[in-house]
């Protein structure tokens, strides 16, 4: 498994924690459900400054997302 695709299930994992939809999560970073689910699907390759706003979003460190 690559790291897009360890990266993409990590943040479902969390985004399910905390009770969200790829739709809920999408409208706080004010971007598409669509590029939340090719994030999870590991299609996705997000900039380190995406990936500072994802951690904001569901309430976790960069570190938990990338650990």
């Amino acid at each position: 498994m690559d790291i897009t695709s360890k990266f993409g299930k990590r943040v479902r994992k969390i985004r399910l924690s905390k009770d969200m939809s790829q739709g809920d999560l999408a409208k706080l970073l004010h971007v598409h459900p669509n590029y939340i689910s090719g994030i999870e699907r590991g299609l996705e390759n997000m900039s380190l400054r995406k990936i500072e706003y994802l951690a904001k979003a569901l309430g976790v460190s960069i570190e938990k997302l990338v650990k």
